[in-house]
């Protein structure tokens, strides 16, 4: 098949077009967590299951496009993408974030972290914003510009659930999560977030659709440090807000750090976002890892030990029935990159 692949999307790339079975998916609601409510609609993500062949097509495009925004240097450098990135993955954003905090205790500062919280990102990409970002910010133009156009419009989705499917609707504000352009194009989207963050002299890091802002002050300087994320918050929701992606400030978390000795320094005001106000907490998960205020990550370790115990019970059940090789092989898979990262140690 790989001749007639080959003709297919060097035709779709000449002639500027996404084939429209290309632009139809169908989507299978998936529960966040086990302990949400099944009964509301906000409590899954709505994956976009897409054909095979749309996925290979994007993947060919995706790669010459990182290339060429690596080239170009306009890719910003507090920026992961996952795959698409070499040396930006989520390991290396937590492990940027937690060391820069890290750096800043030793020196006896201070640090705070504010988690930005999204509603549904992925479905709130102004399609013709996009376009205009992709022209102005980034240099695409005649036919890339042109097949990005055609792979935006004339999409359609449908719900399936079991026995059940929806009839088909067409989708005019999204990136379709679950595709390989997805993480992308969203990261393109939302790229002057990062340029609002460093103007009020804090540091950004993005991740897909999650946003960590933090910053650091003498112990003496914290009403000020505070006052600056508060009103770079307030801005950055007012950003999403004139370009579509919501900021929950009600999931927005914001941790205070300091070495063991400096904890009575911490301030307890709150970060205001407009009318809402986010109060600090003692903990937080970055990415998947767990940051205590005194980072020690004693809590993380705590929780993978928990994690780690309760899969060794559950393979010690089943040992006896199982072959000698089954049990002492070593899995290949790789971890999942939020479970296995480490942090370095003061």
């Amino acid at each position: 098949m790989a001749i007639f692949l080959c003709r297919l999307f060097n035709l779709s790339l000449e002639r500027a077009t996404v084939p429209s079975n290309f632009k139809s998916g169908y989507v299978t609601p998936l529960l966040k967590n086990a302990d949400v409510d099944a009964a509301d609609v906000k409590s899954y993500l709505p994956i976009t299951n897409l054909s095979l062949i749309s996925k290979l097509l994007e993947r060919l495009v995706a790669q010459q496009l990182v290339k060429y925004l690596t080239e170009k240097g306009v890719l910003p450098d507090r920026q992961s993408a996952y795959e698409y990135r070499a040396h930006y993955s989520t390991d290396t954003a937590v492990l940027q974030v937690v060391a820069d905090i890290l750096l800043a205790l030793d020196c006896g500062n201070l640090a705070v972290l504010v988690l930005l919280d999204l509603s549904a990102a992925f479905d709130t990409v102004d399609h013709s914003t996009l376009l205009q970002r992709l022209r102005v910010s980034y240099g695409l133009d005649d036919t890339i510009l042109q097949w990005f156009a055609s792979y935006l419009s004339g999409r359609t989705q449908y719900i399936r659930s079991l026995a059940t499917t929806s009839s088909p609707s067409e989708v005019g504000c999204e990136v379709p999560q679950g595709s390989v352009f997805g993480p992308i194009l969203f990261l393109l989207y939302v790229a002057d977030l990062l340029q609002l963050v460093k103007r009020h002299q804090l540091s950004p890091h993005a991740c897909a659709d999650d946003t960590q802002i933090y910053g650091f002050c003498r112990p003496t300087d914290t009403d000020d440090l505070s006052n600056r994320v508060s009103v770079c918050v307030d801005e950055v929701s007012q950003w999403m807000r004139a370009n579509r992606p919501q900021l929950n400030p009600a999931k927005t978390q914001v941790l205070w750090c300091s070495s063991a000795r400096r904890q009575y320094q911490i301030p307890n005001t709150p970060v205001h976002i407009g009318s809402r106000s986010a109060q600090p907490v003692s903990i937080v998960c970055d990415l998947g890892v767990i940051i205590d205020a005194n980072v020690t990550m004693k809590a993380h370790v705590t929780v993978t030990l928990r994690s780690c115990f309760a899969a060794l019970r559950q393979i010690r059940s089943v040992c006896h029935a199982l072959p000698q090789h089954a049990v002492t092989t070593k899995s290949s898979a790789p971890l999942s990159s939020a479970r296995s990262t480490t942090v370095p140690q003061r």
